[in-house]
């Protein structure tokens, strides 16, 4: 079935008779179809010229659906919680307490002499050049500790290189607790909550505790929450509207401050998402943010005057395509209801069962196309293969990439496909199998560098 387009004028006068357009119908219209093909369970909240003029929740705040979910229930944001150690930052700056270009070893003299190259514009923008240290090195705060202590050099030059991880926010916010005098939590609240009007907000509130909207994934199980470091903010979606709200009034750091701040990396993302600027004036800005089956995303047309939060406890990857329509819907042009992710159908089940999993995938390509989305099935079936790839189920892996290259797909994809399995069948020390297939994926795209190297590092 062809992906389903919407005409707004037909949509409204055909399906439900209204002879003259209530913005929010359609919007109301494209969330009930989210809910009901599964792609959207939480909150959600439109803002138009300072105004709210659709605010809804949808579905359950449990996957046992004994809860319903309620707009005051708080959610774990994600990595849109680092904007409030971003902001604190800048709010210190612009009151002399700590600048920019302040190095490392000022605040931590016991690290090794790689401190003194970084400096703390290179934290906010993820340019430290810190690895990632993975779950044994980072997995929380006193492990990031520790690893700084027995780092002996960066990865790379300060300011060259995009490496986004939890090591540059846990600085920071120790640097802010050091500068303040204050717990990161106290700060946040004295600081940031009170002038912004948050009156719900809080930090490191437990997951399951109450008032919170807990977890689920697609069998409707409760998702362990992961994170183990501090300092993660938890809200209700109105507090997120003022936070939002307040940065765009200036209300707590200067446009100076948020256009440095919102300065990213080519190819990375800013302590404050994403961002458009003109002539040095703000046109949008929009962050998204996800953990352990919480996600939350918001986007901010400064120039139309247009807001837009959602948060959900049950993950979807659908928020943006979501945002997509409603802000399609408000500007009375066509739009699109998106369906149900593939990659997140078939990825656990076929980390359980491969072969189980495989049965599903093509039961839901027969059966159910109508309600997922195949418009880029090779790359959720690559994307699921990486993720077997990455638990060490192999033999998995590469049965998803063979069955993602004998698609009908564009060149690179299908190269790509086959750089996997090469890569998988070198990691299997099978240097025939992994040579024919870098060699499959250099002839379908002779620009796929990784492939090439590989060719020669194997003899070729």
């Amino acid at each position: 079935m062809k992906k389903l387009i919407i005409s707004l004028v037909f949509f409204l006068v055909t399906a439900f008779g209204y002879s003259q357009v209530n913005v929010n119908k359609p919007i109301d219209s494209i969330m009930k179809v989210a809910y009901q093909r599964g792609i959207f369970n939480g909150n959600i909240l439109v803002a138009k010229q300072g105004k709210v003029i659709y605010e809804q929740s949808f579905g359950f705040a449990d996957g046992a659906k004994s809860l319903p979910m309620k707009k005051d229930l708080r959610f774990d944001i994600g990595s849109v919680s680092k904007e409030f150690n971003g902001v604190a930052i800048m709010l210190l700056n612009e009151k002399g307490k700590l600048s920019l270009d302040d190095k490392l070893s000022k605040y931590f003299p016991e690290f090794p002499s790689w401190a003194n190259e970084v400096r703390i514009r290179h934290l906010i923008n993820y340019t430290s050049g810190i690895p990632v240290f993975g779950p044994a090195g980072d997995g929380n705060d006193s492990l990031i500790y520790q690893s700084l202590l027995r780092m002996k050099s960066l990865k790379s030059t300060p300011g060259s290189l995009y490496i986004y991880n939890a090591v540059n926010v846990s600085l920071q916010r120790k640097i802010i607790e050091k500068v303040s005098g204050l717990s990161y939590a106290k700060f946040l609240e004295k600081y940031l909550f009170k002038p912004a009007g948050m009156r719900f907000s809080l930090v490191d509130y437990p997951v399951d505790a109450k008032g919170m909207a807990h977890a689920f994934d697609e069998q409707g199980k409760t998702t362990v929450y992961e994170q183990q470091t501090k300092g993660w903010v938890r809200l209700p979606i109105n507090d997120l509207y003022k936070w939002i709200a307040a940065l765009d009034n200036n209300k707590i750091i200067s446009p100076s401050s948020f256009r440095e701040l919102s300065k990213a990396f080519p190819g990375g993302e800013s302590s404050l998402g994403t961002s458009e600027f003109r002539n040095d004036t703000l046109l949008w800005h929009q962050h998204q943010g996800s953990n352990s089956n919480y996600e939350a995303a918001y986007y901010s047309n400064v120039k139309d005057s247009i807001v837009i939060v959602m948060m959900t406890n049950n993950q979807q990857m659908k928020v943006w395509p979501l945002k997509t329509a409603i802000v399609q819907a408000l500007e009375r042009q066509n739009f699109a209801i998106p369906k149900k992710s593939l990659y997140l159908a078939i990825r656990d089940r076929m980390l359980t069962d491969t072969a189980s999993g495989m049965s599903y995938y093509r039961k839901l390509k027969n059966e159910a196309q109508e309600q997922f989305d195949f418009s880029f099935e090779i790359g959720d079936l690559i994307s699921t293969g990486k993720y077997l790839q990455r638990r060490k189920k192999i033999d998995e892996a590469i049965l998803l990439f063979n069955t993602a290259v004998a698609l009908q797909a564009r060149k690179e994809d299908l190269s790509y496909g086959y750089e996997l399995i090469g890569e998988c069948f070198y990691s299997k020390g099978e240097a025939a199998l992994a040579l024919t297939n870098y060699q499959k994926s250099l002839d379908l795209n002779p620009m796929n560098k990784n492939s090439a190297e590989m060719i020669k590092k194997l003899g070729k």
